[in-house]
């Protein structure tokens, strides 16, 4: 399956009562690689498809349609996810390591929780890469607290003429992209899923 780093294909599991349940995912495996591979977080108390995609067995079967998707790279920048949204900066991110053009490279990523924050250690590991963890529900040592707003952009990104990259639930995605325009950013610099 041709895909670029970022995009996704909707994934509908082949059971009874869910086979018309596709969602999107992104894939996380290189283009290259002979397995797709997808990070898909879990919620155990939605009954939902990705509880579904927690209980397949091998041999299970699922439908994938795609590649579809407008987040892909567009060069060095800030990376703004929120929860979930980290799953198109992976590839993206994991692609740019290998080639050794991390450099001028920020990832920004906001969680409940520390024990939410998806890769964590495959960020840190990555040479080049700068990380802000922030948490919204407790307080951890050495991670930011609270929600992202315009004043912690201002504070931590330097120069708004540059690439910005958001992934997220759509409130996150429509608040990062107001406060980065009153910063300064220009609209083609902003790259999200709906492609704005």
């Amino acid at each position: 399956m041709a895909f670029e780093p970022g995009q996704a294909a909707e994934i509908a599991v082949q059971k009874d009562g869910w086979k018309d349940k596709g969602r999107p995912f992104t894939f996380t495996s290189m283009p290259s690689d002979s397995d797709l591979e997808f990070v898909i977080k879990t919620y155990p108390d939605h009954d939902g498809v990705t509880e579904q995609m927690s209980l397949l067995e091998p041999g299970a079967e699922v439908t994938i349609d795609g590649p579809f998707g407008a987040i892909q790279d567009q060069g060095p920048g800030v990376f703004l996810a929120a929860g979930a949204g980290i799953t198109p900066f992976i590839p993206i991110l994991k692609k740019r390591a290998l080639d050794g053009r991390m450099e001028g490279s920020h990832l920004i990523f906001s969680n409940k929780t520390e024990k939410d924050i998806i890769l964590r250690g495959q960020w840190e590991a990555m040479q080049g890469l700068k990380t802000t963890f922030i948490v919204t529900d407790e307080e951890v040592a050495g991670l930011h607290n609270g929600q992202i707003d315009k004043s912690f952009l201002e504070a931590e990104i330097k120069g708004f003429n540059q690439k910005f990259y958001l992934c997220g639930p759509g409130g996150f995605v429509v608040a990062m992209r107001d406060a980065l325009k009153e910063l300064g950013a220009k609209q083609g610099s902003i790259v999200t899923e709906d492609g704005w």
